[in-house]
């Protein structure tokens, strides 16, 4: 219930001339198609910000009883539905927020005066809930007449049930806040389950309820290889269903978000860094990024300083079957082939690196496209969000000066601040060797540049802001490395497929590529790289512009 929590896609709604809105109501009329069916308890698992919590205040809005008469719908997708008024508002809707019971819990706590029978959380989620219920008019009588006094939440439940005829609503968001946050703790973890099996799995409890929906970052909980939920239809990132266009924005409605008024990054900037999660044939932008990259006109990471980063660091420092250099591999752009058929859907029964990735794709760190096998699945990196995170943190390990791909990087750097074309065509061969560039058509200037902004992506990562295509002179330049601070050169690049490096130098100066950067820089660097199909060697020629 949580009736003091702010119901936030109500908030949304009312500023939506303001803020970025997107409507997605007419999922509604997807879990209306389940009420009182075989298929009424449906988990959305989503990494965290997909918009899980505003689709769970959503349902809250439109089904709960207290929001009745507050016109909170008009106008939206929704009210086409043929099952819009029949629902609207006629349900008790259990809400149960486990992040607000948390923090209501931790309050308690450290009150003199407990109440008996209430020490764990799950006892508190228990006594909350129930204490809400007795305070509710419509059910005192029920309350006093059987003296309800120290009970579960499902006998609770059955009394009103059986006296008043109430349906009620369950909806959990956070179901999954015991597993993550107290992750060590057995019996907490058994205890919560036991509620939730009593309340969804005895046809005493399920007879209850017209609709469960739980929220969450990660699958329900297995034990045994079983569910211990198997009851719920689960739509998770290993297993998304065919709700994908719900959590998250689609291609389409970023198409309409940069078409707004106010609207200063570009339709291409939003895909670069938010887009990339493949969710059934359908590309997902992260929804609260792309909504602060509009509201602070400018695409950045969004997920630097999240407590999950921590678990991204404890995971990769284990070193499952060197993970480490799988992750800066797939950083680089690889993708990494993995089973999901044995993750236990927790943090903390990880038994390798099969485990490692299905915990990643589910905390949003990587996506991953399927394969002809069920379980078989493609992790990769999904976008440059991701990979800026991603960097940052691998970029504070011990061990990261000690790989491979980064001393490649900062070599092939330092070859070219030393004008050294030689060496820098030599490694440039290197990372065209390398699993990176093995999913890479390597047939145009395009796949150049890839090859080349992945030789360079470690060693500039702090020192240099990437241009791809830039316009300058007379055309536009393949590639620019500009210095964030003064001391570095301004580096210049132009690609030839199957030329020579020297047309490429040889552009840079024609076209006068570099003259628009003259005043700002007195240190630039060009450099001419090329490519031949039929020997599939390159060739590097750097000059210091005079």
């Amino acid at each position: 219930m949580n009736s003091s929590i702010e119901n936030s896609f109500i908030s949304l709604v009312n500023a939506r001339d303001s803020r970025v809105f997107v409507d997605k109501t007419d999922f509604i009329g997807k879990t209306n198609a389940l009420l009182d069916t075989d298929g009424k308890l449906i988990a959305f698992t989503r990494p965290r910000r997909f918009g899980k919590t505003v689709s769970a205040h959503m349902l809250l809005a439109y089904y709960s009883k207290r929001y009745d008469g507050q016109n909170v719908f008009e106008g939206l997708k929704i009210t086409k539905e043929p099952s819009y008024a029949a629902h609207l508002n006629r349900y008790d809707v259990l809400y149960v927020d486990m992040n607000f019971i948390r923090g209501l819990y931790q309050i308690y706590l450290k009150k003199s005066a407990k109440v008996p029978g209430v020490e764990t959380l799950v006892d508190y989620l228990e006594y909350s809930v129930i204490s809400e219920l007795r305070e509710r008019e419509d059910f005192a009588e029920c309350f006093e007449k059987h003296q309800i006094e120290n009970i579960g939440l499902l006998e609770a439940l059955s009394y009103l049930r059986n006296d008043l005829n109430s349906r009620f609503i369950f909806i959990m968001d956070e179901w999954d806040l015991v597993y993550r946050d107290y992750r060590n703790d057995t019996r907490l973890q058994e205890d919560f389950i036991d509620l939730l099996r009593d309340l969804f799995k005895t046809e005493g409890g399920k007879s209850c309820f017209a609709l469960a929906y739980l929220t969450g970052i990660l699958p329900i909980k297995k034990y045994n290889s079983q569910s211990a939920l198997n009851d719920f239809d689960e739509y998770n990132m290993l297993a998304p269903g065919e709700f994908a266009p719900y959590f998250g924005f689609t291609e389409t409605e970023v198409a309409d978000i940069v078409k707004t008024s106010g609207c200063k990054v570009t339709r291409q900037e939003l895909k670069e860094w938010y887009e990339g999660y493949r969710i059934r044939g359908v590309d997902i932008y992260n929804p609260n990024s792309v909504c602060r990259a509009v509201s602070r006109n400018e695409c950045m990471s969004y997920w630097i300083g999240s407590s999950s980063n921590e678990e991204f660091v404890r995971l990769i420092n284990a070193d499952f079957e060197g993970i480490r250099q799988d992750i800066v591999n797939l950083i680089e752009g690889d993708e990494t082939a993995f089973s999901c058929a044995n993750f236990q859907n927790d943090m903390v029964s990880l038994k390798d690196k099969d485990d490692v990735f299905s915990l990643l794709v589910c905390l949003g760190y990587l996506g991953c496209s399927d394969t002809k096998s069920r379980y078989r699945k493609l992790a990769y990196v999904p976008n440059a969000e991701i990979r800026a995170t991603l960097m940052d943190m691998v970029k504070k390990q011990s061990w990261y000066k000690r790989m491979e791909t980064v001393r490649r990087s900062e070599n092939l750097l330092k070859a070219i601040l030393e004008l050294d074309g030689k060496t820098a065509a030599e490694l440039i061969q290197e990372v065209h060797n390398s699993p990176a560039m093995s999913l890479l058509d390597y047939n145009d200037e395009k796949s150049l540049t890839y090859c080349v902004m992945t030789g360079l992506l470690w060693s500039t990562l702090d020192d240099y802001s990437c241009h791809r295509e830039e316009q300058a002179g007379k055309g536009r330049l393949d590639l620019v490395y500009e210095p964030i601070t003064r001391r570095q050169p301004l580096i210049l690049i132009e690609f030839k497929y199957d030329s020579s490096a020297e047309e490429a130098i040889g552009q840079i100066k024609t076209k006068e590529y570099f003259k628009r950067y003259v005043r700002q820089y007195r240190n630039i660097i060009i450099v001419g790289i090329s490519y031949s199909s039929k020997t599939k060697d390159h060739r590097c020629l750097i000059e210091k512009l005079d």
